[in-house]
């Protein structure tokens, strides 16, 4: 048996060196690109989190009042608040009701007492949308779903809203 030692030639060396270094250097480029496009996906979810509206339980009444606040909202990177709308007020078992006001029907914003042909209802005013004041649409008219309704706590006799939820 000979014992021959392989010789690496000076342009397999090379070939070899060049080969290793690109390795390194694409890796180093697309490391950063991977973390940015992964990272956001890790972070943890604000979602479901109540925010207060600005409201006393006391104050609402049997009438719906429009409601507006802002949360916070973090786009990858990107943080900004967004205001946010309810309609809210006691039902007829004295229990408060947040209704989203944003039509089921094409995404317009309703009214309460929108139109004074349809007087106690929530009217939606780009396609003549009605709904009931507990939020359910009124058969013939163009919404197919009720309007959402949000999650809510009360703390302190203070209000706080969540997520919009379907029926």
């Amino acid at each position: 048996m000979s014992e021959k030692k392989q010789q690496v030639s000076r342009r397999q060396f090379l070939n070899y060196t060049l080969t290793g270094v690109g390795g390194f250097m694409a890796a180093g480029m697309l490391v950063p690109m991977l973390r940015m496009a992964v990272d956001p996906v890790l972070q943890p979810s604000t979602a479901g989190d109540y925010a207060n509206v600005g409201l006393s339980v006391d104050d609402i009444t049997d009438t719906p009042q429009r409601v507006d606040w802002k949360v916070d909202q973090v786009d990858g990177w990107y943080e900004s608040k967004v205001s946010r709308s309810a309609w809210v007020f006691k039902d007829d078992k004295n229990e408060i009701l947040a209704l989203s006001p944003v039509c089921t029907h094409l995404g317009c914003v309703v009214s309460w007492e929108g139109s004074d042909n349809y007087p106690n209802e929530f009217f939606c005013p780009c396609h003549n949308g009605r709904y009931e004041k507990d939020g359910t649409n009124i058969p013939g008219t163009p919404p197919l779903a009720p309007l959402h309704v949000y999650d809510q706590k009360v703390e302190n006799g203070i209000l706080y809203l969540g997520d919009a939820k379907p029926r």
